[in-house]
């Protein structure tokens, strides 16, 4: 079973977040739904991204607010995802007033999960207008759920020393304010998964024997080569707060949110990651005269935290031969 988060992006006051699992074979999506619409930024650093509507997000662009934002497996078909989405939005009356309707706009990122059980099956429409049904301000289950669903980590030397991750989610709240930033992430990486400011290895590729971990960056650094790599990657997420901020800051926290994935992923912005994050502001805490580098630091940690429940709390399929962190009897330092 999924373990429930004890701190949640759902903590930034006026958002919701929602998921679907398919149970077909390991995918899903998740879905952050805002009371109010959002202003929003987005980050791209890998370099083999699946995204929707992200020119829009562009500090220079005419949009100014979003109404939901769509983290998907399924690579480019989860894009699908995002119509779904967009139904629910339409007839909730939430979106860009134009004439005598509504256009919901709606970001979203998609990882690449689709050698994990049967390729045919990937998030649609259904499986975005379910998790907006089941979005919720309560804290969220992480794990094996959503745009986790499918998520694996340590893939540099192939899927048979590869292991299951997840999605994660934690928040923090600046003491003495009401100042809440909130992260969300799955965790789909090339890469190994790392404490953060620490060598231990959480997850990872496998040695042979498939019980210690080989440490990608090390045998990279002695010499290892890649041939023509073809995985399922991609770590996506999204940052919030409260705080009331523009794009252009948004674009800025959601850049510095990214050495959260730094900090725990080893190697990380690969050719073989599309790694996004997404950073919004409901804009329930107005007045303050925010300070982008304290807001941006609070987001690197509290996106790195994520990315580690992501991967303790995923759990390992055995009929594909992917263990979770939890399955490893230690965890190893690397040097």
């Amino acid at each position: 079973m999924t373990e429930w988060a004890k701190t949640c992006i759902t903590d930034v006051p006026g958002i919701r977040l929602g998921h679907c699992t398919l149970s077909a074979r390991p995918t899903g999506c998740s879905v952050l739904l805002f009371e109010d619409s959002a202003c929003a930024s987005v980050d791209v650093r890998g370099a083999a991204p699946g995204t929707r509507e992200t020119d829009l997000l562009d500090p220079v662009n005419f949009v100014q607010e979003v109404h939901a934002i769509v983290l998907s497996g399924g690579s480019a078909y989860g894009l699908a995802a995002a119509q779904g989405v967009m139904q629910y939005l339409e007839e909730n009356k939430a979106g860009f007033a134009l004439g005598n309707g509504v256009i919901p706009i709606v970001p979203a990122a998609v990882l690449m999960d689709l050698e994990v059980g049967d390729f045919a099956v990937r998030p649609d429409a259904q499986a975005g207008y379910l998790a907006c049904q089941a979005a919720t301000a309560a804290p969220s289950p992480q794990g094996n759920i959503g745009a986790g669903a499918g998520a694996t980590v340590g893939k540099m030397f192939g899927m048979a020393h590869a292991m299951k991750a997840g999605l994660g989610t934690a928040s923090h709240t600046v003491p003495g304010t009401n100042i809440v930033v909130g992260a969300v992430v799955a965790v789909n990486a090339v890469g190994d998964i790392q404490a953060p400011d620490s060598p231990t290895i959480l997850a990872g590729a496998r040695t042979p024997d498939g019980r210690g971990f080989r440490s990608t960056a090390q045998a990279i650094m002695q010499g290892y080569r890649v041939g023509n790599l073809q995985s399922s990657n991609t770590t996506i997420g999204a940052i919030a707060t409260n705080v009331s901020l523009n794009k252009a800051q948004l674009r800025k926290i959601a850049a510095m949110a990214h050495d959260g994935f730094a900090r725990t992923i080893n190697p990380i912005h690969t050719m073989w990651d599309g790694d996004t994050i997404f950073a919004v502001s409901t804009g329930r805490e107005s007045g303050h005269d925010a300070d982008i580098t304290a807001l941006g630091t609070i987001a690197a940690i509290v996106m790195a935290q994520a990315v580690v429940h992501a991967t303790i709390n995923a759990q390992g399929i055995a009929e594909l031969n992917l263990p979770a962190h939890r399955d490893m009897l230690r965890p190893h330092a690397t040097t």
